[in-house]
């Protein structure tokens, strides 16, 4: 516990929040509702203070020669809070392949649930500037609008973080004078749902249980004991190898266990084949005619065309299971 991590995972829900509104246009028309300008409100990190402040310095002020311009909107994290609605049980973890190498896996604990707070501030000097840009964002929150931010480089993993919009205030910061410069003042408030990793092992693979074997010994007082163990691996339900030992001699349709092969010397019973993604387990072997159980280990019973290959599966393609592939087991006693 607490060894270092960082993730970057808030940093890149502010960077997403801010993505959204980089690009807002309004534009300007004069009296014959023609286009005077088109102008790209710029969008800045920093609370609405701070911009007022900077709006009512003067600009015969040596570090700032020029009053800051209007519209401009500004955005910041103002909050997170831990949200027990979307907790899941603490002790409860998934294994994921290692982006940077496939043959490694991590064991990475189920993300902590949190809220992060935001702030869209919109300030303009004209009242039509506002409500031009307010009209370009509402719409796309019903409440929520929802952006894919990928939190963990490490493990690739990618999460659809909804952004719904809470409520809207509106402010007219006039006061004074007519040389007291106008702002209007437009806030939106959003709450983000995304999620805290904690720290991610560099590699877990070597406490992937690959092989299990139970044993019991049960008896009486009279002497006779029975000892069993029983031993079990996980074996390929697909062949890796690519090992096309025949092909079909004739369609192979969904009712039909029994039929021909162009050539049947490579099958051996208790073998397992498979054609176009159907895993069969080959019962019986007479010529070039074979019988099979069709759909083994789950896979989907479908229709086969004349000349499709049949792959064999062997004991070198049991090393080629790949994270994430489905597989059965082989028992011995």
């Amino acid at each position: 516990m607490f060894e270092y991590f960082y993730h970057e995972i808030l940093r890149r829900t502010v960077i997403g929040f801010g993505t959204l509104f980089n690009n807002i246009i309004i534009k300007q028309r004069n009296s014959s509702n023609q286009i005077v300008s088109q102008i790209k409100v710029p969008l800045a990190y920093g609370p609405t203070q701070k911009f007022l402040a900077r709006l009512n310095q003067s600009p015969d002020d040596l570090n700032n020669p020029v009053q800051i311009t209007l519209p401009r909107m500004s955005f910041e994290f103002t909050g997170l809070t831990y949200d027990s609605s979307r907790k899941v049980t603490t002790t409860q973890s998934f294994l994921v392949p290692l982006k940077t190498d496939n043959s490694k896996v991590a064991k990475v604990f189920m993300p902590v649930p949190y809220n992060m707070e935001f702030e869209l501030s919109i300030m303009t000097k004209q009242n039509d500037d506002a409500l031009q840009i307010i009209e370009q964002i509402l719409p796309y929150f019903q409440p929520a609008y929802t952006l894919t931010i990928d939190l963990v480089d490490a493990i690739g993993e990618k999460k659809d973080v909804p952004f719904t919009l809470n409520n809207i205030n509106f402010e007219d910061s006039y006061e004074g004078d007519y040389s007291s410069r106008r702002a209007l003042i437009y806030t939106l408030r959003f709450t983000a749902k995304t999620y805290l990793f904690g720290p991610v092992p560099s590699d877990t693979s070597k406490d992937i249980i690959k092989k299990v074997s139970i044993g019991y010994v049960a008896g009486d007082t009279r002497g006779s004991v029975r000892d069993v163990t029983y031993r079990t691996t996980p074996v390929a339900t697909q062949s890796y190898t690519d090992n096309v030992v025949t092909t079909l001699s004739s369609d192979l349709e969904i009712a039909t266990d029994i039929f021909s092969v162009a050539d049947a010397s490579s099958l051996v019973v208790n073998e397992f084949i498979t054609i176009d993604g159907e895993t069969m387990k080959v019962t019986n072997v007479n010529g070039n005619e074979i019988q099979v159980e069709r759909g083994s280990y789950g896979t989907p019973i479908t229709e086969h065309v004349l000349g499709t290959d049949i792959k064999l599966i062997t004991s070198a393609d049991n090393s080629l299971i790949e994270f994430g592939d489905s597989f059965g087991f082989d028992t011995t006693f």
